[in-house]
């Protein structure tokens, strides 16, 4: 052994004489009577020493470790109540650091809650791939080759016969393949298109609807767009529809609500009018039907598409849609 028993202890003392907060003594006791300290290494080495003297020496070394141990005590409590120590100075009272939380993304939030408003109406929920064959995201729905709607969406293709999705109403054809009517669902998701402005981006979401059964009209579709409109946006808001084009559906819509800036007097975000446009419907052509296998004669259905980044837009007063993707956290934190 290098040391002494007494002089281990001496030197202990005299560093614990000299430690002036918490944080050192706590390092002293650690140093003299940790695993790999100093007291413990001696009682481990006491088997080295002659076999007369290792009984006193085993006992002195257990007092000591006791001495040092009631020593590291009091110094700490000493400390403690004098204030010496900088963990006794906090201020309890003063209030606490809080620590950031997150929420959901506003397209995330919107997404939900239009989905919530049709499932309360009986609509489920579908899902289908982002990268799609052709055929489903144009042919079945009646936009055959060289079919001039083609140009009205920029496609992204991945091969001659794979792209993309530009809307979410391949969902629908694949439900229908699979199911027989009734059919009532919404299919939310991601959709892509050559497009990058203040009002488009190459990817964004949509939220499209499908309800076939017997008998369905018209009227059937106005009542539940007008039930959503209103549960969206405000009860109070007029709803008008304005014949359009789809070529998979027929006749077709587009929905527009009165400006939620203006309230219908005209602004720029209305250009005007009074009026904004949200989203785009129609009674679902036979052709798409005789695709999937219905029957004609005996179903009838409708479909309507959203942008779900538009609906946000308009329901948070949001001017650029680029917001929703830049990740700016002064944007997000107002979510």
């Amino acid at each position: 052994m290098n040391a002494s028993i007494e002089e281990i202890r001496e030197q202990a003392l005299s560093e614990l004489q000299a430690a002036k907060d918490a944080d050192a003594v706590q390092t002293l006791s650690v140093a003299y009577l940790g695993r790999k300290g100093r007291v413990t290494a001696f009682l481990r080495n006491i088997s080295s020493l002659p076999a007369e003297q290792r009984p006193a020496a085993g006992k002195r070394a257990n007092e000591v470790k006791k001495e040092l141990e009631a020593a590291f005590s009091d110094a700490l409590e000493k400390l403690t109540a004098s204030g010496e120590d900088d963990r006794a100075a906090i201020d309890v009272s003063l209030p606490g650091r809080p620590s950031p939380v997150g929420s959901l993304h506003p397209i995330t939030r919107i997404t939900r809650t239009i989905a919530r408003i049709f499932e309360r109406m009986g609509f489920g929920i579908a899902e289908g791939p982002e990268v799609e064959a052709d055929y489903y995201n144009f042919e079945a729905l009646n936009i055959p080759p060289n079919h001039p709607a083609r140009d009205m969406q920029d496609t992204f293709y991945v091969s001659d016969n794979v792209v993309l999705r530009t809307h979410t109403s391949p969902i629908q054809v694949r439900y229908m393949e699979a199911h027989q009517p009734p059919v009532r669902i919404i299919a939310p998701g991601k959709v892509y298109r050559c497009d990058s402005d203040l009002t488009h981006t190459p990817m964004f979401h949509q939220v499209e609807g499908l309800l076939v059964d017997e008998q369905v009209c018209f009227g059937d579709l106005k009542g539940i767009l007008t039930a959503f409109v209103h549960q969206i946006f405000d009860p109070d808001i007029r709803v008008r529809f304005r014949p359009s084009f789809f070529p998979f559906t027929e006749p077709s819509a587009e929905v527009d609500i009165q400006c939620v800036i203006c309230r219908g007097t005209g602004c720029k975000v209305c250009s005007d009018t009074g009026w904004l446009e949200v989203l785009g419907c129609g009674m679902v052509h036979p052709a798409v039907f005789e695709n999937v296998g219905y029957d004609t004669s005996r179903y009838s259905g409708f479909a309507f598409g959203m942008g779900v980044e538009r609906i946000a837009m308009l329901k948070y007063g949001i001017n650029d849609i680029r917001m929703f993707f830049e990740n700016d956290i002064r944007f997000l934190r107002q979510f």
